[in-house]
């Protein structure tokens, strides 16, 4: 059966992906009804992240919005609390996913989600005070939490070997779809009633140059604050994220849980028939199903027999901490796990969030006048993130990850110094120098191609190939959580970082993404063709070499003849990426 195997080259991944619609639908937020009659729903949790993402951005523009929460619109700190909240509650739900998925399983997670996440929009979308507002926020950032956790643990359970890293990609698609859909969606509501809250009110905010709306005075009389631009203005874009909610949960009724998870509860018929459902076999006990069902029961027992031989007597809560503490139990574990979450703080401290969360912001900055122009921008740069992500497809197993963390590095570098330099250089006087403002504008949609095709997808890659398997799970689970940590700071902090530094704000940007360049050379290994045995030589570890021999030892005790995809070169889930591109 190895043999056979080894002889015929496997489907590439484009052809895996069709003939696992569950997962493509999963992953790419796609339509799926043309291919092959899979599922007609995408799974939207990437998405949803990122239209939760994008989102917020448009929202704190608006004039309707100001007029009704204007501390937000004048206070940078409340300002930075609104945006961060998610994130904070994102962190939270990231980090109790994980036993709420091994207890209620990975649908029953996702589910619970779902719902969270739905109350979190209604609120967000009905609120009619702060307190309910950031409530809404925080509700939707734990189920955005719990998603990013579960969503991609389900994908590498269903999906095959070959297309695991590509999903990584696509998943990050998803993410920039849905960035880049909030973008132009509120771009378009927010000429409903018109873009001025009281368009017959001259501003009194801002300079004689440039008048800006201050929501304290430029507004109605108190029972209409807004006789101009309607509140559906904001609330339409708060409430139709419930719409791929709900298309994600409903569709989920209809997916298979993973037969991971039912081997760890010791249900196996129900593992078989679920691996049926998925490779579309007619029977659970078809031949073709064989060697994967047994594969994934021997990684299942594999994991149980570390646990029993480095935890005893350990189980429950206490087994779980006990878990993690050995992530830094061991200068060799310390290194991956430093390295890991290294690569998610410089992911965010590079400043692609705060580009993300206050683009329409920083457009201003840069001589934009106007709230709908800014949007327009904003729209611009979410096409551009979008696109400038698919290079990865083509390069990441091409020219490997350190090559494309340190170009992205050097980018961005050099794109965030520039518009500093702008900024510095003609402050509030770019209404006049209207070319310099133009190349800080164009320098904005450099960076912003540098960190897509880069930190952007290898920041989720690198550290799922750097862990070994006794450990990978809840290595990730702390590398995730540091960069929802991250990103919470980032949000938090910009908007006070942008009204006090200005120009200096890219300037600390920069001198990150020049840390980020010097990290990387120094001390992130290229994965790319390497195995687990040459990870351990790399962070000086023979955890490896161990674990193999005791899963080729679990293997062979089921029976398993043909290879076992867990321990092939760390990069054969990507392998076949250029086809796919």
């Amino acid at each position: 059966m190895a043999s056979r195997a080894s002889a015929t080259k496997p489907p590439g991944v484009w052809r895996q992906l069709l003939d696992n619609p569950y997962i493509f639908g999963l992953s790419a937020g796609l339509e799926a009804n043309r291919l092959r009659d899979a599922d007609k729903f995408a799974s939207l949790g990437g998405f949803l992240f990122g239209y939760d993402q994008g989102v917020v951005s448009g929202v704190l523009e608006m004039q309707s919005f100001a007029a009704e929460f204007p501390r937000i619109y004048v206070d940078s700190r409340f300002k930075g609390w609104f945006v961060s909240t998610l994130l904070l509650a994102a962190w939270l739900g990231s980090l109790v996913n994980g036993p709420v998925a091994d207890r209620f399983g990975r649908k029953g997670s996702m589910l619970a989600a779902v719902v969270v996440f739905t109350l979190g929009s209604a609120l967000q979308a009905g609120a009619q005070t702060m307190a309910v507002l950031f409530g809404g926020r925080a509700v939707a950032g734990l189920a955005v939490g719990m998603l990013t956790m579960i969503v991609p643990m389900y994908m590498s359970e269903v999906s095959t070997a070959g297309i695991r890293g590509t999903l990584v990609v696509l998943q990050q698609l998803s993410i920039t779809l849905g960035i880049l859909v909030s973008y132009w969606l509120e771009y378009g509501t927010q000429y409903i009633g018109g873009v001025r809250c009281a368009p017959d009110i001259p501003y009194t905010g801002g300079t004689h140059d440039r008048p800006k709306f201050d929501p304290r005075h430029d507004v109605g009389s108190p029972g209409h604050r807004c006789p101009g631009q309607s509140q559906a203005a904001w609330r339409v874009p708060f409430a139709l994220q419930i719409a791929p909610a709900l298309i994600l949960g409903i569709g989920m009724l209809f997916y298979p849980e993973s037969p991971r998870y039912y081997l760890m509860r010791r249900q196996e018929d129900a593992a078989l028939r679920a691996l049926a459902q998925l490779r579309r076999a007619e029977h659970p006990d078809s031949p073709c199903l064989r060697d994967e069902y047994l594969a994934i029961k021997a990684e299942v027992l594999f994991d149980e027999s570390i646990a029993r031989e480095r935890f005893p007597g350990k189980a429950g809560p206490s087994l779980y901490f006990a878990q993690y503490g050995s992530l830094v139990a061991t200068k060799p574990a310390f290194r991956r796990l430093a390295v890991g979450c290294l690569i998610g703080f410089f992911q965010q401290f590079i400043g692609c969030n705060a580009m993300i969360y206050y683009s329409p912001i920083i457009f201003s900055q840069l001589g934009l006048s106007g709230g709908t122009t800014s949007l327009l921008a904003t729209g611009v740069y979410g096409i551009v993130n979008t696109l400038s992500t698919l290079p990865a497809l083509f390069l990441i197993d091409r020219v490997g990850r350190r090559p494309l963390l340190m170009c992205g590095a050097t980018g961005t570098f050099i794109s965030l110094v520039i518009v500093g330099a702008i900024l510095g250089a003609y402050g509030n006087n770019l209404l006049h120098h209207r070319a310099a403002g133009w190349v800080g504008i164009a320098f904005v949609y450099i960076y912003d191609v540098n960190f897509s095709y880069s930190f952007a997808p290898i920041g989720w890659v690198l550290p799922s190939e750097i862990f070994n398997l006794g450990n990978r799970s809840k290595a990730m689970a702390l590398t995730t959580s540091c960069t929802w940590m991250c990103n919470f700071i980032i949000g938090l902090v910009t908007p006070d970082m942008l009204e006090s530094f200005g120009w200096g704000t890219y300037i600390f940007f920069a001198a990150f993404a020049l840390l980020a360049f010097l990290f990387t050379w120094g001390f992130v290994p290229e994965t790319k063709g390497k195995s687990l045995e040459d990870m351990d030589e790399i962070f000086g570890d023979a955890a490896a070499r161990d674990e193999k021999q005791r899963l080729f030892t679990i293997a062979a005790s089921l029976g398993l003849t043909a290879p076992m995809p867990t321990l092939d070169k760390i990069d054969v889930a990507t392998a076949d990426a250029r086809e796919y591109a």
